[in-house]
């Protein structure tokens, strides 16, 4: 699919919908209002355009996406056209740790007392808490 030829801006939270950093365009509209998306540097509304050049930054699951804008697209498009229309520039994903499973008790050994309930959402915490990712300004 070929980018429209008179198209010089397009809203942000379509353009993040139609590349498929985002599955719907209700989450890339909702990650706009929330303050998750800014382009170049600024936080943006989800009827904010870009153009290309710009670069845009997504916040998503604990992660950010640094991409820059190659093209412009209006609709949805496939998996090989859509990594043609942006530049990925985002750190690297950190390699998922192996864990085991700890937090198993012992079939018939009971309801758990309070200090074993204390002790695996303590545990739980401690593994579904990744590196901090940084802060924005």
């Amino acid at each position: 699919m070929a980018p429209d030829e008179g198209m010089t801006t397009a809203r942000v939270d379509s353009w993040i919908w139609s590349v498929r950093l985002t599955k719907t365009r209700s989450a890339a509209a909702a990650a706009c209002r929330a303050g998750h998306v800014r382009v170049n540097d600024e936080r943006v509304k989800p009827a904010h355009g870009v153009r290309p050049g710009d670069e845009v930054r997504l916040r998503q699951a604990g992660r950010e996406r640094i991409v820059v804008v190659r093209r412009l697209v209006r609709k949805r498009v496939g998996a090989p056209v859509a990594v043609e229309c942006y530049v990925d520039n985002s750190p690297p994903v950190p390699p998922r740790e192996e864990v085991a499973v700890i937090a198993v008790r012992d079939r018939g050994a009971g309801r758990p007392t309070k200090r074993d309930r204390r002790e695996l959402d303590q545990l739980r915490s401690r593994l579904d808490s990744g590196p901090e990712p940084e802060q924005w300004p």
